[in-house]
């Protein structure tokens, strides 16, 4: 297979209102975007590179590079890109804007503006006059969410999907994500009335390409708990006029409203065939002065008690997070969380000895991780391990150049993967689990981080 790429290219087939770009990702196979909305005049390149997902149903990826998932990111950037969505809610609803849009997305580009522009959103945000209640779909989203969530005051409530089963709980909604890994998502909730009323719900994802994951959640919402009102916000949108109509279709059938918010839209057309390889690990020659450091945090943060189950039915009862969205929380609870990650922060700093130092999510687990990150000094860089499986390739304008593969601490029967780390990129990496597994189970995962021939790791157990 000639597996060749090359630089994307500007089509000249464009106009003031339409533009197309044609991505040679990998083989044969080729993306072209028409872009159809980018009011602020966005490049594309700030936003993701193109890479070729193992996957039959969809046969590529927007590997984002402001997200902090698949591509090491500023963190504070990766919590910026949340907060864009919250202006453009803050926007489209007529609220005060103390922020602009235009310079915040800048930022994207400039680590230095990262912070001071996070710091002063952070400071002074923004308010809700009517109760609000975001959902971030897992596993990419739990994040983006989350960090949009978290600059409004008033009223707020905010979730995160799981993919998590957990023993002593019944899921309130239940629906499915066709085109993932993982499909089912499941919605907790400690306070069972987290849903009830007729506030708008804010469904917030990386990007939609077809909408029919947020159509599955509202159709589930409405038969629960109905409403009128639902904005999906995510920071790109590639529905195709027929799947705007069914989002129309769907408004009509069920008597609401579905407004669709993002920073850039636009239609995508794939030709060429799917990549259908094993994504194998990256092997590099392992250090021998490799060093393995572990710090145990849970004391700084309030956790529940509650037990899960993985594939196998096999039950883990470390305790869970409390403040991590999985179970629901308020906008009360944020000033609670911001000292709680303030004091781990503090604590991990000091445990630093890198210049140059990469933070590691695990799966949904992105949140808590990015912002202790963001203030852990300078020289961080943060990302997170995924169940997406990509292709790698060393075309330099291909998205993801080395892949480790390591079964989950959490199922071993689940593949993970983490992409583009090499002994030259950081001096040690810190790696957050939020609950603890038997040593076996983290077998695998070492042996990934030990390839990649960074010289230590830190595990850090919350």
């Amino acid at each position: 297979m000639n597996t060749k790429t090359s630089l994307p290219y500007l089509s000249d087939k464009t106009s003031s209102s339409k533009k197309k770009r044609l991505y040679n990702i990998i083989g044969d196979l080729q993306v072209t975007i028409e872009i159809t909305h980018n009011e602020l005049n966005l490049p594309l390149d700030t936003f993701f590179k193109m890479a070729a997902r193992i996957n039959k149903k969809r046969s590529f990826l927007f590997v984002s590079k402001v997200l902090g998932k698949h591509l090491a990111v500023n963190p504070n950037v990766a919590l910026l890109s949340g907060a864009a969505l919250g202006i453009l809610l803050q926007n489209h609803l007529g609220g005060p804007q103390p922020h602009c849009l235009q310079d915040l997305v800048q930022a994207f580009d400039n680590e230095d503006q990262a912070e001071n522009r996070y710091k002063s959103i952070k400071s002074a945000p923004l308010r809700v006059s009517e109760p609000t209640l975001f959902i971030g779909f897992a596993e990419t989203a739990t994040a983006l969410g989350h960090s949009m969530f978290d600059i409004f005051s008033g009223p707020t409530k905010f979730l995160h999907t799981t993919r998590d089963i957990v023993n002593e709980l019944e899921p309130i909604l239940k629906f499915e994500e066709e085109h993932s890994h993982a499909t089912a998502h499941r919605c907790y909730a400690l306070n069972e009335t987290l849903f009830e009323g007729n506030e708008p719900v804010i469904l917030v994802d990386d990007e939609i390409t077809t909408g029919k994951t947020a159509l599955n959640i509202i159709q589930d919402l409405q038969q629960k708990h109905p409403r009128s009102r639902y904005v999906v916000a995510s920071l790109l949108d590639w529905r195709s006029e027929q799947d705007i109509q069914r989002f129309r279709q769907t408004e009509q059938e069920l008597g609401i409203t579905i407004t669709c918010l993002s920073l850039i839209q636009g239609q995508i057309s794939v030709a060429g065939t799917s990549i259908e390889l094993n994504a194998d690990k990256t092997r590099t020659s392992s250090n021998p002065q490799f060093q393995l450091k572990r710090h145990h945090v849970g004391h700084f943060f309030h956790k529940l008690p509650f037990s899960s189950r993985n594939s196998l039915n096999m039950n883990n009862d470390i305790p869970f997070l409390k403040l991590t969205g999985r179970f629901g929380m308020n906008g009360e609870d944020t000033c609670e969380l911001d000292q709680q990650v303030a004091d781990c922060a503090k604590f991990l700093k000091s445990c630093r000895f890198g210049q140059k130092t990469l933070c590691m999510g695990m799966g949904e687990f992105m949140y808590i991780p990015m912002r202790i990150a963001a203030e852990m000094g300078s020289g961080v860089s943060y990302q997170s391990s995924t169940r997406s499986p990509i292709h790698p390739n060393n075309e330099p304008s291909y998205a993801i150049h080395t892949v480790y593969r390591f079964d989950s601490p959490d199922d071993s029967k689940i593949p993970n993967f983490f992409y583009n780390v090499s002994k030259d990129m950081y001096d040690e990496i810190f790696v957050f689990i939020e609950r603890e597994t038997d040593e076996n189970n983290l077998a695998s995962f070492l042996e990934a981080l030990e390839s990649t021939a960074v010289p230590a790791v830190h595990i850090v157990h919350f």
